[in-house]
């Protein structure tokens, strides 16, 4: 085990005598929570009273309620995602996992992406690690599924659609075809409604140039294990993403289990069978496993257990926001605030306050926020929204999909960007091309060193 002492350090020595702020994840909390805190300890940054770290795998912040619409064509990659180095100038980012908490020693194992191990010492932790795709033993799903919370899986998505219509149009087996043309998402809460309808809306718009398919040999299938989908958006809004879903010729499957896709050979509980070279699993999340390695206490969930001041609870410097942690719901006393990043951006602002005034030994200040309701993307010019109370569907809900998401994409670099790509897209279709070589790069190269 390497210790601290011996990273590297920019520019300078490092100061014993700082205050180490250690931030586990470079998720919204770990972004927004970074970007106040360097604003409001500028001074102290500056004269090296306090230091501040970021822990994460990857160098950039991905903003996930825009994954469908890259997935779909209608923004770039590269738009949907915040570098943490460029934003974050008073922050240092560790590329690399927290694989275990010490917090009785003030200290966590960090295993940066090359090299050995080394232990980190901080004064203040943040617990921000997000979360990660919730599976169960079902035979086949880790070799045949993908999740769909990361930029990575949303594009690996893309290309394995529009692969699918190639592989389809160029063979006359039914097999072959059938299976290639059935698509099937497991989960119908955002994630999976979401990367559903912007998927079969781009498929509809690619299939457009086979001469050989048309939009009746697409099947597209959701499985939803409950009997609604869509419940943050209210009994009445699930109901016409319902109708609207099936109106599109989307086979919604309710109260219906994925029992088996061993080889991509489908098996559900109603006992409908099929296969497909397709299956994305989005039904549900939880708290990244971070949380099982160290000493910091957990709720009945498995969360890191969080008090309203966002203080990880009978702990000593230690806070906790987002996905990762149980953060009691003032306005909804006995509940937890939903796992949304409507939340997590909120959680970060009071997070980053609640930090200066810990140091400085002032009260705490409680979070406070109550759900303003849910928007959700169903494709281009197709939405569903149920926002204070006020219900909208179609057009006006789609409007404000992207104006709602457009206000919380941090940075005005991003915004632009994002804004960009939607008017370029008023004048010029979507490019419906499959870059699936992408994800084996090397097969070309290889298989010419093969043949000499």
């Amino acid at each position: 085990m390497v210790s601290q002492a011996t990273m590297p350090r920019r520019g300078t020595d490092v100061n014993h005598k700082a205050k180490h702020i250690l931030i586990v994840g470079g998720g919204y909390v770990g972004l927004y929570t970074g970007l106040r805190l360097q604003r409001m300890l500028r001074r102290e940054l500056r004269s090296g009273k306090v230091r501040i770290s970021i822990v994460d795998p990857q160098s950039y912040m991905t903003y996930q309620p825009f994954l469908p619409e890259a997935a779909a064509g209608n923004l770039s990659p590269r738009h949907v995602v915040t570098p943490l180095r460029r934003v974050l100038p008073g922050v240092r980012v560790l590329n690399g996992k927290v694989t275990k908490v010490h917090h009785e020693n003030r200290s966590v194992t960090f295993q940066p992406l090359v090299g050995p191990a080394m232990d980190l010492e901080y004064d203040v932790i943040v617990m921000a690690a997000g979360s990660v795709s919730r599976t169960l033993p079902i035979p086949g799903l880790a070799d045949a599924a993908i999740g769909f919370k990361s930029v990575g899986e949303a594009i690996a998505l893309r290309n394995r659609v529009l692969g699918m219509l190639d592989r389809a149009d160029a063979t006359d087996d039914e097999r072959v075809r059938s299976r290639a043309l059935t698509f099937v998402v497991v989960g119908a809460g955002f994630a999976g409604v979401e990367a559903l309808a912007e998927l079969e809306d781009m498929a509809r718009d690619a299939v457009k140039y086979y001469g050989t398919l048309s939009e009746k040999d697409l099947r597209w299938v959701l499985v939803e294990a409950s009997d609604r989908i869509l419940p943050e958006v209210g009994p009445e809004m699930g109901l016409w993403t319902l109708e609207e879903l099936r109106a599109r010729g989307i086979d919604v499957k309710m109260q219906t289990l994925l029992k088996s896709c061993v080889g991509g050979l489908v098996k559900l509980s109603d006992g409908d069978e099929f296969e497909s070279a397709t299956i994305v699993w989005t039904a549900g999340v939880k708290a990244n496993p971070v949380v099982n390695a160290g000493d910091l206490p957990l709720d009945e969930r498995g969360r890191v257990k969080t008090t309203a001041q966002l203080t990880v609870a009978g702990t000593d410097d230690a806070f906790a926001a987002g996905d990762v942690a149980g953060v009691p719901d003032v306005t909804n006393p006995g509940k937890y605030c939903a796992p949304n990043a409507q939340h997590a951006v909120r959680q970060a602002k009071v997070l980053a306050e609640n930090i200066v005034r810990h140091l400085s030994g002032r009260p705490l200040k409680t979070y406070r926020h109550k759900y303003a309701g849910s928007v959700a993307g169903l494709g281009l010019h197709k939405g569903v929204a149920n926002v204070y109370g006020v219900k909208l569907h179609g057009l006006p809900a789609w409007f404000m999909h992207r104006t709602y998401h457009l206000s919380r994409v941090p940075t005005l670099n991003r915004k632009v960007r994002v804004v960009a790509d939607w008017t370029l897209a008023l004048f010029f279709k979507r490019e419906t091309v499959s870059l699936g070589e992408i994800e084996t790069p090397r097969d070309e190269f290889r298989a010419a060193a093969a043949t000499g």
